[in-house]
């Protein structure tokens, strides 16, 4: 038997090579992850039983990775992998060199715009970017298989968040605030104990999210729920202090009105300490924390009155914004903002409508909060409600030992996307082929997905104790594996998609919004649907389908496919596909419809989903925007409102901004010309970042578009 080597050489096979790395692999590694010769022996053995003229150095590489994971042994697995490229990565020219001196140079776009919420000329932020380089390039060299490294780069497929696979973290997660709030936590080897007002509360909150935010790499997500009883904490605080103090001196109705107006400065210092603390922390890896509030009223809820106010002074202060370096107010990245729409406060007479209210407001100014139906919410979930993560993807219902439904605590291993309309270019109408090729792709989505499992079993809880120790996720022991966190549906794995308007139009020849294109859609998205739930009766784990935003990915895939097929009308020349199951920005379709539309596709994407529509001027057309959150309550899950608004950051102009004779952007108030200081938006997402800018013969916006 011959081997073929990574760089084309043959040589013969050679047992003892491989019995050695073994050997020196278990070296490395702990007793109870050590195997023992027979098993070497056993490995070997089945490698040279194959009979094969030749094989694969990588094949050889699976082979001895998948036994050794079958027999238990995770990091005995990782560590031979690492070990078996050691000398061939040291022969081997580096290949993170230009792309990091390109990263320090402010040079490289693609890894600089990879993600919107990081300032890449930041010195402390570089230095994560760097690392994430260096992950990128051992990820796709070593610890990914050639065939998933090698679909990744063709665009075939995305392992997301390769910047951060060489270290034992995960996704995204729903913090348990409750019992970390209730039983204390630890940070940086201190004590908190359990907060006795609402003011601490909110700061132990904070502190908790940006700890959370520096030991994994996506977002995570609070239930504002957990903070009512806090507030009734404070009020019976002031109750007592000012009636020992007042209580024979002034009636009963003064008493309470002085313990009220001071609850109320506490409230509005607390809510102000977790916007400001949020968006001035900056965490480990070099962002503002991404995080998310969940703003849920449960009428049944004990402290359902104290959640009313506290969500009220979220969205009061979320409209009021925040002021930037210039002293202008401005509408902040984060926290992100989901609103729950239920019986109570869905505009239909309930005693909280008036919390609506302000969240449309809110919305029409500063495009937050998304919005949730707890209706719809409720039929898609065995009757739950709960928080999307910090990255908009959702859990699947998982029930404890007790038979009780469980939410927080529970967090996303990781994310691989699929790319679909490169499906339909290859196919070019032939369905046959098509459901062919979509098959073998998902198997590599699902090998993707494994990798991503894999390479967090066997981590101990010593990796991140806020997570796994103090209540995050757990409380476990020290050195204690995270194993059973990642098994039986706990935790999720998403399979992303991309693409399935321009697929259906690849295949149909029309929109998926028309009949023929429904019908095609709807198969691809159930057929998405039953590979992740084959892969979960299978294996136990957690897969999901994911469709939510994808930001830049919607790029990568277009830019990919048309360097590799040219142009073709209407797919590669729009220079990007349609994020999951959205209809094409182009296309003409009232607000009303696109949610109808857009809802039966949320349904099967139970892994996440989100839809927009854009209103223009929504501040001047806040009736019409009540009328669209009344009717989300009765037709879709989760959606948003975006808007076309040009805003002067220096004078708080609210206008449109034109280009002057000069050909430069000039605010019509304070004439500011200064790019940085000015958000003009044209487009669908209602992004309010930087822009870049195109003021030559054409005299249009070029922004940064990422047509969620």
């Amino acid at each position: 038997m011959q081997v073929v080597k990574r760089d084309g050489h043959i040589v013969d096979f050679d047992r003892s090579k491989i019995v050695t790395a073994i050997r020196k692999a278990n070296a490395e590694v702990d007793p109870e992850e050590k195997v023992d010769d027979a098993k070497i022996d056993e490995i070997v053995r089945g490698i040279e039983e194959k009979k094969r003229k030749r094989i694969l150095v990588e094949d050889i590489q699976d082979i001895i990775e998948h036994d050794l994971m079958l027999d238990g042994k995770y990091i005995l697995a990782k560590t031979y992998i690492i070990y078996r490229y050691t000398r061939e990565l040291v022969r081997k020219a580096n290949t993170t060199d230009d792309s990091i001196l390109s990263l320090i140079k402010n040079s490289n776009k693609d890894v600089m715009e990879e993600n919107s919420n990081k300032n890449a000329t930041v010195a402390s932020t570089q230095r994560d970017l760097i690392a994430g380089e260096v992950s990128k390039d051992l990820t796709r060299r070593v610890l990914l298989p050639e065939k998933i490294s090698k679909a990744h780069d063709e665009g075939v497929l995305h392992f997301h968040d390769a910047d951060y696979f060489l270290q034992p973290i995960f996704n995204c997660c729903l913090i348990n605030i409750k019992d970390m709030l209730d039983n204390g936590t630890v940070m940086n080897g201190k004590l908190i104990e359990s907060p006795k007002s609402f003011q601490v509360a909110c700061t132990v909150t904070t502190q908790i999210i940006a700890s959370v935010a520096s030991s994994q790499y996506g977002g995570q997500s609070v239930d504002m729920i957990h903070l009512g009883k806090y507030l009734r904490k404070s009020y019976e605080k002031y109750k007592k202090k000012f009636t020992e103090k007042f209580g024979d001196k002034v009636d009963a109705d003064t008493l309470e009105s002085m313990i009220q107006e001071r609850l109320e400065d506490e409230l509005r210092s607390g809510v102000q300490t977790i916007q400001y603390q949020i968006n001035t922390l900056m965490t480990t890896n070099g962002q503002s924390p991404f995080v998310t509030l969940f703003l849920h009223l449960d009428p049944e809820d004990e402290y359902v009155e104290e959640n009313a106010r506290i969500i009220m002074e979220v969205l009061r202060q979320r409209l009021e914004g925040i002021k930037n370096e210039a002293g202008v107010y401005v509408t902040p990245a984060f926290p992100k903002l989901i609103y729950v729409l239920d019986e109570c406060n869905a505009l239909k007479g309930g005693k909280y409508d008036y919390i609506t209210e302000m969240a449309v407001r809110c919305s029409a100014k500063r495009m937050y909060p998304d919005y949730i139906s707890a209706k719809k919410m409720r039929e898609n979930y065995a009757g739950n409600v709960f928080s999307p993560m910090g990255c908009r993807s959702f859990l699947s219902p998982w029930k404890n030992e007790k038979g009780e439904y469980v939410f927080e605590g529970r967090f996303n291993q990781g994310v691989v996307s699929l790319n679909l309309p490169q499906i339909g270019i290859i196919a070019k109408g032939d369905e046959e082929l098509f459901w062919k090729l979509l098959d073998e792709r998902l198997e590599l989505c699902y090998e993707a997905l494994m990798a991503r499992h894999n390479a967090l079993m066997g981590v101990t809880s010593d990796v991140s104790p806020i997570h796994w120790q103090y209540g995050a996720i757990a409380r476990l022991e020290k050195g204690e594996k995270i194993d059973k966190f990642l098994m039986n549906g706990y935790s999720t794995l998403s399979l992303g998609y991309i693409g399935l308007y321009e697929v259906t139009k690849l295949m149909k020849g029309v929109s998926h919004t028309e009949p023929e294109g429904t019908e095609f859609a709807l198969a691809v998205m159930n057929h998405l649907r039953g590979a992740c739930d084959r892969w979960k009766a299978d294996t136990g784990l957690g897969f999901a389908l994911y469709g939510t935003p994808a930001e830049s990915l919607c790029y990568r895939f277009a830019r990919i496919d048309k360097a590799r097929f040219g142009t073709i009308p209407d797919i590669t020349d729009k220079g990007y596909y349609t994020n999951s199951y959205h209809i094409d920005v182009r296309e003409d379709i009232d607000a009303f419809s696109k949610f109808t539309f857009e809802s039966q596709f949320q349904k099967i994407s139970s892994g996440g989903a989100i839809s927009y529509v854009e209103i223009p001027n929504m501040a001047k057309n806040l009736d019409a925007l009540s009328e669209l959150v009344k009717f989300i309550y009765d037709n879709i899950q989760y959606a948003e409102f975006n808007t076309k608004s040009d805003y002067c950051q220096v004078c708080g102009y609210d206008g449109e901004i034109q280009i002057n004779d000069d050909n430069e952007w000039e605010c019509p108030q304070c004439h500011n010309k200064d790019h940085s200081k000015m958000n003009v938006t044209r487009r669908t997402c209602g992004y309010l970042g930087e822009n870049f800018w195109n003021v030559g013969k054409t005299k249009e916006i070029k922004a940064r578009v990422l047509h969620l």
